[in-house]
């Protein structure tokens, strides 16, 4: 005979419940895992999709971002080799694709225009002048970033043209851009 005092029962979770809050809590973290990938790869449909599909899924996912990763890393270390110690570019890395201080490249692409300028951490021109030229010869920008890489800066300009059937005057911005980088 089982005695209780009070009437009520113990304070102890029995099996049925643990295991019920253990699913409960695998079937959370399942919908966050899937939650963290994105809908372009999984689109949930409206079929409800089993937890070891799900999580099938989730480490393929996990996985090609793996590859992914190592496939950057490669790509940096690469990068890396052609930097010397002193932060220069390397003139056999340089020599194929013609990299030498400063470079200036500028991509007509139609209605838009990409602007790259490579240059050396000793290079003091402004920002705005380049963007000033661009505006001059028609373009409007939209968009402009750099980084550093050992010694050199790297920007990149993203701009359209202000009249799409006038266009930019690409050739003589080109040269506008030449020259600033060059006296600076």
């Amino acid at each position: 005979m089982k005695m209780n005092s009070g009437g009520g029962q113990s304070s102890k979770p029995d099996r049925k419940t643990i295991e019920r809050r253990r699913r409960n809590d695998m079937k959370t973290l399942c919908f966050k895992l899937t939650s963290l990938i994105p809908h372009h790869i999984f689109k949930p449909s409206k079929e409800t999709v089993s937890q070891q599909d799900q999580l099938h899924l989730a480490a393929t996912y996990i996985a090609r971002l793996r590859e992914r990763v190592e496939k950057l890393k490669k790509t940096k270390e690469e990068a890396m080799k052609s930097v010397e110690p002193n932060g220069s570019i390397m003139e056999a890395a340089a020599a194929p694709v013609g990299l030498s201080s400063p470079v200036v490249e500028l991509r007509d692409l139609g209605s838009s225009i990409e602007l790259v300028l490579i240059t050396g951490l000793n290079r003091n021109f402004m920002l705005y002048q380049v963007i000033s030229i661009l505006e001059q010869e028609g373009a409007e920008v939209v968009s402009a970033s750099f980084s550093t890489l050992g010694g050199k800066i790297f920007h990149s300009i993203h701009a359209q043209a202000k009249l799409s059937r006038v266009g930019v005057e690409t050739t003589r911005a080109s040269q506008r851009l030449q020259e600033l980088i060059r006296y600076h």
